[in-house]
């Protein structure tokens, strides 16, 4: 049954919530980006994308989607079973030994949701791409999306990936960058600048649109849905999605030193008292 847009914004409390409570548990994953990319992931799996339950690893007639930057998977893991992929008590296990939930999204577990390991950045998109053109070959006339890192565009294979989506026409994709501005070791602009992406993006041969508040689901709902009106016209769509790292935590926002650390047992309170939900959550 659909979500009203009331009950998604509470759902974006909810898994912030469980992002931070499972990387607190192990002391260990990525919560920054996580808290970062809430507002797409639930507008994808609430609101935009079509797929069906139970999950099937060939999805025909299905929208799929591909986490390319395979770091933030506790918002991945929340997403997924929030709406039904996984039971949500399965959460606690994350980053345990036998876990279906490692630190990076992994396939040989059999986790629904999940089509591709990720955890080497760069791959994503190379993988998107020939699944959207199995698609075609099938008569499947589904989507496929992915999300990226900007500090994962400085790897070489996406761009190999992103000629590769203009020259052969490939335009069934909508990919998403989280532009944070903020990587593992410093401000984006510092480690290896990305220049002006979205000329840079057009120039590559894709329709480019840019939404400023990625941290309003309402406005990423939208700039989702815009997408989805420019596929089929023999180019590949990039949406650049500006996201704040850590939002929602004020102690974590702003910097680039929550990428990877978990908080500690005050740090969580603190978080939680500033997500509060109006009956405290749990898994």
């Amino acid at each position: 049954m659909s979500k009203s847009i009331e009950e998604l914004k509470s759902l974006t409390t909810q898994i912030r919530r469980d992002i931070l409570r499972m990387v607190h548990a192990v002391n260990s994953g990525h919560p920054g980006g996580s808290l970062g990319c809430t507002e797409y992931f639930t507008a994808l799996y609430g609101k935009v994308m079509n797929y069906n339950l139970p999950f099937t690893m060939e999805g025909k007639n299905e929208d799929h989607f591909y986490l390319s930057n395979g770091h933030i998977s506790p918002v991945f893991y929340s997403t997924l079973a929030r709406f039904g992929f996984f039971p949500v008590d399965e959460l606690k296990t994350f980053r345990k030994l036998d876990s279906r939930l490692q630190g990076h999204p992994t396939t040989h577990e059999g986790l629904p949701g999940i089509r591709i390991a990720s955890g080497s950045l760069g791959q994503g998109l190379s993988v998107a791409l020939g699944v959207a053109e199995g698609k075609k070959l099938d008569g499947d006339k589904s989507l496929v999306y992915t999300l990226h890192g900007d500090g994962e565009l400085q790897e070489g294979q996406v761009w190999e990936a992103l000629m590769y989506a203009a020259a052969k026409k490939v335009d069934n994709v909508i990919s998403t960058i989280d532009y944070n501005g903020r990587q593992i070791d410093g401000d984006t602009d510092d480690v290896l600048s990305l220049g002006n992406l979205h000329a840079k993006l057009e120039a590559f041969g894709w329709i480019v649109l840019e939404e400023k508040n990625g941290n309003d689901l309402e406005a990423v709902m939208a700039i989702l849905e815009k997408a989805k009106t420019e596929t089929g016209k023999d180019k590949p769509v990039a949406i650049i999605l500006h996201t704040e790292m850590g939002f929602g935590v004020d102690y974590m926002m702003g910097s680039h030193s929550w990428h990877g650390k978990a908080p500690n047992d005050e740090q969580l309170d603190t978080a939680f008292k500033q997500l509060y939900l109006e009956a405290p959550a749990d898994y």
